[in-house]
């Protein structure tokens, strides 16, 4: 079937909102579903700016039924992708009711919307992290799904359960289960980008922080990892491409395959200390750092094999961590107290 009108939750968020830009290009027509709860309402105009598209966007929460129904009685879609959810590691640790809560409910009642209104395609906005502590990298997409170390990927691994016992009970349903390693970068025009509230959980927009003065040092969590620099190795991804990866999983969705999985990351490591030089490479801005304890849960490499998605969806990562680092940097200097 063909797939127009795409009901895109937390589509104001990092990920979400350069996805919106990246299925804008592509003919697609997104409609856009956030509570703003980690994102603001001016990113709608932003994307405007860059596509000459303003997104139809609904101010509801994923978990309220009642308000969320009402999107689904005025608009007709075709596909979903769903992005909505807590996101941050260390806060779902201290917050596990709120997690477990929102981010399974959500899904829940966005499932049960869909049977009623017959929409047979969604993504899903998985993460590396049901993977839990690997055996061996790169990771495939045949590699047990384990138990995460934190409630935030347990909800993850709740999902992807939920939407595959879903497919096998609903058998005209398609399902996408897309497994993100570390987005990182921004929009090239520097209006868009990782805009996290308060201290940043990930790497990225801290460097970025530390590059503008907003904050005085990146503290790197240990250094006697068993990796060639002894700091953790994670797979970096711009934001662009896993946005790309999106459209193309879409795509794939309109063939009827019922249920499919894919990594998106480079299929290559990176080092937190790697990072930092390239960062300052990129940007010719130095910045300081100190080391301290390895973080509990924190694994020591994890990075993907992507040739999975390379074969059926004709999609590889095309940035390399260079043009992520130039683009984030760019954001956070044009944006230094985010978007506003």
């Amino acid at each position: 079937m063909e797939i127009k009108r795409v009901l895109v939750t937390g589509g104001t968020g990092f990920i979400g909102s350069e996805t919106v830009i990246k299925l804008i290009e592509a003919g697609y027509d997104p409609v856009i579903v956030d509570n703003l709860s980690n994102s603001k309402d001016a990113v709608i105009g932003r994307i405007k700016t860059i596509t000459g598209v303003r997104p139809t966007f609904y101010k509801v929460d994923c978990c309220d039924e009642e308000a969320f129904r009402k999107v689904f009685e005025k608009e007709k879609f075709q596909a979903v992708i769903h992005f909505a959810g807590l996101k941050a590691v260390g806060e779902s640790v201290v917050k596990p009711i709120e997690y477990y809560s929102n981010n399974l409910e959500s899904t829940l009642v966005l499932l049960k919307l869909m049977k009623e209104f017959d929409v047979r395609n969604i993504v899903f906005s998985s993460s590396a992290t049901v993977y839990g502590v690997p055996k061996r990298v790169p990771l495939v997409e045949t590699d047990p799904v384990g138990s995460a170390t934190n409630p935030y990927g347990e909800t993850k691994i709740m999902i992807e359960r939920i939407l595959t016992d879903t497919q096998f009970a609903w058998k005209d349903l398609n399902v996408a289960l897309l497994r993100y390693f570390n987005p990182i970068g921004g929009h090239p025009s520097g209006l868009l980008g990782e805009d996290p509230n308060g201290i940043p959980n990930n790497l990225m927009p801290y460097i970025c922080q530390v590059a503008v003065g907003k904050r005085d040092h990146l503290r790197i969590w240990g250094d006697n990892y068993p990796t060639p620099d002894g700091t953790g190795v994670r797979d970096y991804i711009h934001v662009l491409d896993l946005a790309e990866g999106h459209v193309a999983t879409l795509k794939k969705l309109a063939t009827d395959p019922g249920l499919v999985i894919y990594n998106l990351g480079t299929g290559k490591g990176t080092s937190v200390l790697e990072m930092v030089h390239a960062f300052e490479k990129a940007t010719g801005v130095k910045i300081p750092y100190t080391i301290e304890a390895a973080r509990a849960g924190d694994v020591a490499t994890n990075y993907a094999a992507t040739d999975k998605a390379f074969n059926e969806l004709g999609w590889k990562a095309k940035y390399n961590i260079i043009d992520a680092c130039r683009d984030a940097y760019n954001f956070q200097k044009k944006n230094p107290n985010g978007i506003e």
